[in-house]
């Protein structure tokens, strides 16, 4: 199975998109957004550096978490990750990423 972006309105009235992995696992997570169509040119964005290996950026939490962002070209951060227990783990994120965004089918739920 592949994987998917669900975009989706929040509690809040902003928007927001998630990746998921084929398995149905989030694997990568946007910020809020003030409409649909900004959410859905974030999707495009990560359909477009999230194949890029030099776009991720490799980073720790204060409590010694792994996790990464995805970056834009302007350097701005597209989207995140959860936190990993290993680098490992981490990394594989990463490669999930890159494997499942430029192909990842669009399930736009803002209208419903």
């Amino acid at each position: 199975m592949a994987g998917k972006f669900l975009v989706s309105k929040g509690a809040s009235g902003k928007f927001h998109f998630v990746l998921k992995a084929g398995n149905g696992e989030v694997i990568l997570a946007s910020q809020m957004y003030e409409s649909a169509a900004a959410a859905l040119n974030g999707v495009a964005s990560v359909k477009e550096n999230g194949p890029k290996a030099e776009r991720y950026e490799r980073l720790t939490s204060k409590s010694n978490d792994p996790y990464f962002n995805l970056k834009a070209g302007n350097g701005q951060v597209i989207g995140k990750s959860e936190m990993y227990s290993s680098e490992r783990a981490r990394d594989n994120g990463i490669e999930s990423v890159m494997k499942n965004s430029a192909d990842a089918k669009i399930d736009d739920q803002t209208a419903a």
